[in-house]
């Protein structure tokens, strides 16, 4: 196996930059290091500056079809390499190579997408009052754009930001997570290959908040786009604002599923294990909090147990293994408080509750029944392999306990009630809601939350719009 050669890519050049300071790159199925991943220094970083300011004087003449031929053939070229990059994945990230491969399809039909609706920023002409007026209100990019994001979808997360910004006609530096940079790399060389012009995109590494705060107090930096952590957005926001800096914030959340009596309990077990599981439970969007009313509560739990037990945990790199590991060791001890706080809270443990082996970061899968709303679990994102399961009476108890929180990201039901569906759908608190399924991810449509999972759609038009501004233009006797 050939991982991905670590460097910055500044201006259409890739480097180790000027800076001592690098890391390591760990394997966290192994915890063998892959690699050594180097810091940009601050002539690295104002060099991306002077880079994105160019590149988008260059792309943003550049004509919306133009624009799309490259970025298609940026995309015919990650198809050609998926191979590769999601073996490359799979080994700094962990997650199973199958989910990486999957995720990379994301990426393609994303990258597609924002190409094709970047042709379509369309004005409109406002009719006059005075005679021989002409009004009209026209969309352009907004500018230079600096955009960082989590570690747990290295692909999607970034071509989220590139694809927007590219669609829009925007140049943009990107930092990716330092634990898991393969992907990034991998994704400017596809778009260096296509022939994207010099500048347009900039790849760098370094200490985030130093990063961060560096390319914030730029004034070539017209927007940020963040995915991580609701702490830090809330950092990040207040340093965009020193610059009025337009975001776009894609933060955490901590999604209640609500399964009610009348729903297919096998199918919806089956479901919400699946998906609870899915990169060892590290998704922004994973189903987290699950409420089953009482008459199907202990048939859906024993179905949750029994698939949850038949996982396949191990190496990523396995095409048989279904669950990774873990990011880090950190994570470990994370998972470890909670299960040991629900159970001092009267949580019963169904399966799991325990590290697995002691090389990799490795968590049982868990199942916790008779969880309270005071144990942390229900109120603090768990980001990992651990799913608590609670009981709800009727309809105006789950609704109350779903919105409880603060994080107003995705949010799920099981029902064959149409009416509640209906009215599930009016009272939820999230920027995302579904009815037996879990399928709200898709390139075509609005990703985003409300309150404290942040502001702001990535996906669809509206992920483009973020990425543009509005200018009006009157105009009399020409």
């Amino acid at each position: 196996m050939i991982y991905e050669k670590l460097e910055l890519f500044i201006d259409g050049k890739w480097t180790k930059g000027t800076s001592d300071k690098s890391q390591a790159v760990i394997n966290p199925a192994t915890e063998e290091v892959l690699g050594q991943l180097p810091h940009a220094s601050t002539a690295d970083l104002d060099a991306a500056l002077a880079a994105a300011d160019k590149g988008f004087k260059i792309w943003r003449a550049t004509s919306p079809l133009a624009r799309q031929d490259i970025m298609n053939k940026a995309a015919d070229l990650m198809e050609e390499r998926k191979a590769a990059i999601s073996l490359n994945m799979s080994l700094d990230n962990g997650k199973p190579v199958l989910q990486a491969s999957l995720e990379m399809d994301f990426v393609i039909g994303c990258l597609r997408w924002d190409a094709e609706q970047g042709k379509r920023a369309y004005g409109r002409l406002i009719p006059a009052r005075i005679p021989g007026q002409r009004q009209m209100m026209i969309k352009e990019p907004i500018g230079p754009v600096a955009a960082f994001v989590a570690w747990n979808f290295p692909a999607s997360n970034v071509m989220r930001k590139i694809g927007n910004a590219l669609g829009a006609g925007c140049s943009i530096i990107m930092k990716s997570d330092e634990e898991t940079p393969s992907a990034v790399i991998a994704i400017a060389r596809c778009f260096q290959d296509a022939g994207l012009p010099d500048g347009v995109l900039n790849v760098v590494f370094g200490v985030p908040s130093e990063v961060s705060s560096y390319l914030l107090d730029s004034p070539i930096i017209k927007k940020l786009s963040f995915t991580g952590s609701t702490p830090v957005g809330m950092l990040l926001q207040a340093q965009a604002a020193k610059r009025m800096i337009r975001c776009t914030m894609e933060l955490g959340g901590h999604a209640p599923v609500m399964v009610f009596d009348d729903a297919d309990i096998a199918t919806a077990a089956k479901l919400c294990a699946a998906t609870k599981f899915r990169n060892a439970g590290q998704v922004c969007i994973s189903p987290s909090r699950f409420y089953v009313q009482s008459g199907v509560y202990d048939e859906f739990a024993e179905l949750f147990t029994k698939h949850a037990n038949a996982l396949v945990v191990g190496n990523g790199t396995d095409p048989a293994t279904e669950v990774g590991p873990l990011i880090g060791e950190r994570r470990i001890d994370v998972m470890q408080d909670l299960v040991d706080d629900a159970v001092s809270h009267g949580a019963e443990i169904l399966t799991g509750g325990e590290r697995l082996g002691n090389k990799g970061y490795f968590y049982k899968p868990t199942v916790l029944k008779g969880v309270p709303e005071e144990a942390k679990i229900m109120n603090d994102e768990p980001f990992g392999p651990i799913a608590p399961i609670a009981s709800f009476t009727d309809f105006d108890d789950v609704v109350a306990r779903a919105n409880k929180l603060e994080y107003g990201l995705a949010s799920y039901a099981f029902t064959t009630n149409g009416a509640a569906a209906a009215a599930l759908g009016d009272q939820i608190n999230a920027g995302m809601f579904a009815v037996n399924h879990f399928g709200i991810a898709t390139p075509e449509t609005p990703f985003g939350g409300v309150n404290h999972s942040g502001y702001g759609s990535e996906g669809g038009e509206e992920g483009i719009q973020s990425y543009q501004r509005v200018k009006f233009i009157s105009e009399i006797g020409v």
